[in-house]
């Protein structure tokens, strides 16, 4: 009687949880029941090596479900967590060398999405949003003031309005760690950090968000979010004050201080 063959062992191949990714897509969401499955589905598709992480917080509607299901990696909290604190939460768990930013209300096609990835594969430790918000109108928003005015006191006048507060962007590994995982809440802060160190900082691609945008808040005569990122650029000007001098590093010309009383 033959003896049945040794059965060879079952080779089972690792799950992506035990795959380094190479692109880490970071989704803040609150309530985005209706949008969440779109957005992961185009993040998914900006390279062939890519995690997708869905911080929900605060959500009542099925989001953190959806996402679940979507094969994302979900970080949720029942209570909500406060503007861009998401963000900060998602890169630390982020493992790969690039880390997206994008948010669960707002579809951008990957194709928009992909040049910010290329860009830090290409070197760039911080590929920002071209968009810059329309100030060719008698009442600017005070927002889009804001993030000028910042870039001007940065001495980055090249980058007009872009900002690290509007999505897409992305990291590089060595700018998340230069940067902090803390200062990604205040999306001024970290942009001040980034050009003070020194990172390579960039426009790359124009995605419209503010046409795109689904302006929720229109039920308030102002928009609550308004003096909360306003708010975020003062501080990160008082960061920029105290990292180079009470002038910010502008030249003070030819003033001669020492006639005055």
């Amino acid at each position: 009687m033959l003896k049945p063959k040794a059965r060879s062992p079952r080779v089972i191949k690792p799950s992506s949880d035990q795959t380094v990714p190479t692109v880490s897509v970071i989704i803040p969401a609150m309530n985005e029941r209706r949008t969440i499955a779109s957005v992961i589905r185009q993040a998914r598709g900006v390279h062939p090596s890519t995690e997708i992480i869905v911080v929900v917080n605060g959500s009542r509607d099925g989001t953190e479900q959806i996402a679940r299901r979507m094969g994302a990696r979900v970080f949720a909290y029942p209570e909500p967590l406060g503007h861009d604190v998401g963000r900060g939460i998602g890169a630390g768990h982020a493992r790969g060398s690039i880390l997206l930013f994008i948010d669960a209300d707002i579809v951008i096609k990957a194709r928009d999405l992909k040049p910010f990835v290329r860009a830090v594969e290409r070197g760039v430790d911080v590929a920002l949003n071209s968009y810059t918000g329309n100030i060719h109108k008698q009442d600017v928003h005070p927002v889009v003031l804001a993030k000028h005015a910042l870039n001007l006191a940065l001495s980055r006048p090249d980058l007009l309005g872009a900002s690290m507060t509007a999505i897409p962007h992305a990291l590089s590994r060595r700018a998340l760690e230069v940067i902090g995982t803390a200062a990604l809440s205040v999306p001024p802060l970290a942009q001040t950090i980034a050009v003070t160190k020194g990172l390579d900082l960039h426009k790359v691609h124009e995605v419209n968000v503010g046409r795109m945008n689904p302006r929720k808040r229109r039920t308030f005569r102002v928009d609550p979010l308004r003096n909360l990122i306003v708010g975020d650029h003062l501080e990160a000007i008082g960061y920029l004050l105290e990292a180079t001098n009470e002038r910010g590093q502008q030249t003070d010309l030819f003033r001669d201080r020492s006639f005055v009383g």
